[in-house]
């Protein structure tokens, strides 16, 4: 049965073969492709005449919430940066090196328009008490500012090298205590021109081999050493492309960018954009570049989308938290895994208007459910996929998470047309096989239809196969059940939805 949610227009079924080449995959991601970030922004962080922050920062969100520890629980485990624009002005209260322990203030002169702020040990221990009881794999932010200046010459320019002891301290502290870092990050934003700051490819280049060595030498052992990522910032070829060849062979784990791709967070246009196929793929060339970059200049590494919020200044306040914005993050999550991309953090776990929990409530938000799927049903072989139907009609797909057959994804960005979709397995290097439909093993196709409450697609709750998604009595995450289908029935994709279909019967030799 087809529901069409617009009145004004007439709903028609358009069939569309997709094909799968699942011979060889065309990419890989990191087993944890899916991340969520969790920044440093105090309660008056405000863009717009609006503060949709409150207490969602790393020094001032309830660790306790149990909404919050059974959201990121359900993952198992989520990959979670903490970092963002203040990370360069937090100091850590350990060691000898921080003698105060300032509170952000708003300051015009500062950076980003605060004042110093820091991190106090007991902090840190509340920190990491949640990620352990939640399995949650950390990528912490270093401030990268430490011991430099500001140029004479250049006002956003900052010189000098990195002072890592402040890093060391705060490292020898979480060693003593046995917390797990999964990755360091130096500094956030600092990379060719630059938001509030920069310096320049040379000299991060010598910090982040800083970095690395300390890391060496405070974790030797090789099978735990936490990885080393950076730059964190806005992808720049010359910028990026002299900071790996300057910090050389087997120093960054990660190479880092971040993604702001829809505008600011005010614009009246940021709804129409996100269901713009042609507005969406203007950021593949980035994503094409970087990973030809990281091939070039440093194979030994990989590239990660380190945050990514859609519309930056906080995102939109009618849009980002929605059903729509999953048209823009499950077709990035799509389109960076195709271009061999390792990780993808979603700004922000918690925070603004972009994050995938309600700031106030905690209850998920859409994109939280988008996510999870994908974490759930996507594994990390990309597989090439086409049609040729319709530019609204967005496909991807991968070997499942478990074993065995494929996962594909379909998003349709139409809100007037609906597609019948068949899945077409084009095995290209058996001609004589070529573009088949599976005809062995009988096991039933598992479908998740998601879909906006009352076809609004600007609405916060998300339908999965015609039920609202919401916590259960005892707040935990509800289980996500799939429809199961005829596996010889094409896909039906009605207009403004996304699914995820596992075909298990799909024969694709590269998820053997």
């Amino acid at each position: 049965l087809l529901f069409c949610y617009t009145t004004f227009m007439h709903c028609t079924g358009k069939d569309v073969k997709v094909t799968v080449q699942g011979v060889t995959s065309i990419a890989n991601t990191d087993d944890n492709f899916v991340c969520a970030t969790i920044d440093w922004w105090p309660i008056n962080k405000c863009d717009y005449n609006q503060c949709p922050w409150g207490k969602s920062g790393v020094l001032n969100l309830d660790l306790k919430n149990k909404i919050l520890s059974n959201a990121i629980k359900a993952f198992q485990p989520l990959r979670i940066r903490v970092g963002g624009s203040l990370q360069d002005q937090v100091l850590y209260k350990v060691g000898n090196s921080a003698k105060k322990c300032p509170h952000f203030k708003l300051r015009k002169d500062g950076l980003f328009g605060f004042s110093k702020g820091c991190l106090s040990m007991n902090r840190w221990d509340e920190i990491n008490d949640l990620f352990n009881q939640t399995g949650a794999m950390m990528t912490f932010g270093l401030n990268a500012l430490i011991g430099r200046k500001k140029s004479k010459t250049d006002d956003t320019l900052w010189e000098g090298d990195w002072n890592a002891q402040n890093a060391r301290d705060l490292m020898k502290y979480t060693i003593s205590k046995g917390y797990k870092i999964e990755s360091y990050e130096l500094g956030n934003e600092l990379c060719a021109s630059g938001v509030s700051a920069k310096v320049s490819a040379e000299q991060y280049a010598k910090d982040i081999v800083a970095l690395k060595n300390l890391v060496r030498e405070m974790y030797p052992d090789a099978t735990t050493q936490p990885k080393v990522l950076g730059p964190a910032g806005f992808f720049d070829k010359q910028w990026f492309n002299t900071f790996l060849e300057k910090s050389g062979q087997d120093v960054v784990d990660g190479l880092t960018h971040h993604i702001y791709n829809l505008g600011p967070g005010n614009d009246p246009e940021l709804i129409n954009r996100i269901q713009d196929p042609y507005y969406l793929d203007q950021i593949a060339q980035t994503y094409k570049d970087i990973s030809e970059t990281v091939k070039e200049f440093g194979p030994w590494s990989g590239a990660w989308v380190g945050e990514a919020g859609g519309a930056f200044n906080s995102g939109g306040k009618y849009v980002s938290h929605t059903f729509a914005d999953g048209f823009w993050f499950l077709d990035q999550l799509g389109m960076t895994s195709t271009f061999n991309h390792k990780v993808f953090c979603r700004q922000a776990l918690i925070g603004g208007n972009y994050a995938l929990l309600n700031t106030t409530t905690f209850i998920p938000n859409p994109d939280y459910y988008g996510s999870l799927l994908w974490h759930r049903l996507m594994g990390k072989n990309v597989l090439a996929t086409t049609q040729n139907a319709s530019p609204y009609l967005r496909v991807y797909s991968h070997c499942s998470k478990e074993k065995p057959g494929i996962t594909v994804l379909l998003i349709n960005l139409s809100n007037s047309t609906s597609f019948d979709v068949s899945v077409i397995n084009d095995m290209n290097l058996y001609p004589s096989q070529e573009q088949t439909q599976d005809s062995q093993g009988e096991k039933p196709r598992e479908e998740y239809h998601l879909t906006p409450e009352g076809g609004n697609i600007q609405s916060d709750v998300v339908l999965l196969n015609g039920t609202p998604l919401k916590l259960t009595n005892s707040l935990d995450i509800p289980s996500m059940e799939p429809k199961l289908a005829d596996r010889y029935s094409p896909i039906t994709v009605a207009p403004h939805s996304i699914v995820f279909a596992t075909l298990r019967d799909f024969k694709a030799p590269a998820c053997a």
